[in-house]
């Protein structure tokens, strides 16, 4: 089974995956989507949402990394996505499931599930265009009001060449509200030949056993329990093994990734800081703590009194040293 980090747009950026995918949990992670609107992009613009390609398209722990692309233009997406394995991308990946208004109204992502013929057309002409040998993968939700037309999407997908298919597992409509129609996609897994991983509402060990006996999924895409319990990869992988996992998800373990993530923050060389699109590093690193701490708190106690401890600090060296008192 595959576990891979999900690629969540304003979350998962490269210092983000590097930490969490370094907990050694995850076998893959995808980028945040590059939007290609009508241009094809110079290579900064690649180095810069994808850093990892100067490193062999691999984190620094040696998690794959592919990228992934948004638009409604075949021709330029498969053209930037050419661009983006020309300098080493592993794989590329397609965005037909981000519910942003903005993106919406601009015929993006979740909006495309209205049109399944453009859906085609977009992965048939990357896979053209695109070595074989590299892996064309997509991400979809189930719907965009309504899930009737799910299954006709996703074997759209696989007939336009695609090599995997992620579900999250729930309409645009939907959002993030819970539950995760985990049923649906055994429905459409027993139809399809290419893998189905399984996306939405994962945030336990538990979670992860229930939905694989609900979808028959084997794999599954985790995003926001990824930030929620940064261990929960390793703990899925350890439950598997039949050892024991109850020790890894501590509060102590997690507060150790949050302290290494403020460290390389806060020692950051300017000329890196401005290849990873951190132009003030003290607002990245006091704005992207509470952010995690925020989600955290879903899991651990620990990380909302941390958050109100550090809520009104804007100063990294001070928000570093509450973390280490904490």
């Amino acid at each position: 089974m595959t576990i891979t980090l999900a690629p969540m747009e304003g979350v998962a950026d490269y210092l983000t995956r590097q930490l969490i995918t370094g907990t050694g949990g995850y076998d893959l992670c995808v980028t945040e989507f590059i939007r290609v609107t009508d241009t094809l992009y110079p290579e900064s613009v690649f180095y810069r949402l994808c850093p990892e390609l100067r490193h062999g398209s691999q984190t620094m722990g040696g998690t794959p990394v592919h990228t992934q692309f948004l638009g409604n233009h075949p021709t330029l997406v498969a053209d930037n996505a050419c661009k983006a394995v020309s300098l080493g991308s592993r794989g590329v990946d397609l965005n037909f499931g981000c519910p942003a208004k903005t993106v919406n109204r601009h015929k993006g992502g979740a909006a495309l599930l209205k049109e399944p013929e453009t859906i085609y057309q977009l992965v048939s002409a990357v896979r053209r265009q695109v070595p074989a040998e590299t892996p064309v993968t997509a991400k979809m939700r189930l719907g965009f009001d309504s899930d009737e037309q799910a299954l006709e999407i996703a074997q759209g997908i696989e007939a336009a060449g695609a090599n995997g298919l992620t579900i999250h597992a729930r309409t645009r409509k939907e959002g993030y509200r819970p539950p995760a129609h985990w049923d649906k996609l055994a429905e459409i897994r027993e139809q399809l030949s290419i893998p189905l991983t399984a996306n939405g509402e994962i945030w336990t060990v538990d979670d992860y056993l229930r939905c694989r006996e609900i979808s028959g999924c084997e794999h599954i895409m985790i995003g926001r329990g990824a930030v929620s319990r940064p261990l929960l990869g390793s703990e899925i992988k350890a439950s598997l093994n039949g050892e024991a996992h109850d020790a890894i998800d501590t509060w102590a373990n997690t507060k150790a990734i949050l302290q290494q993530f403020a460290e390389i923050v806060a020692t950051l060389p300017d000329e890196d800081a401005h290849l990873y699109s951190i132009s003030h590093q003290q607002r990245y690193l006091a704005d992207r703590l509470k952010q995690w701490l925020r989600m955290m708190s879903k899991g651990h106690q620990e990380a909302s009194e941390l958050f109100d401890v550090i809520k009104r600090h804007t100063c990294a060296t001070t928000i570093l040293n509450e973390l280490k008192a904490a």
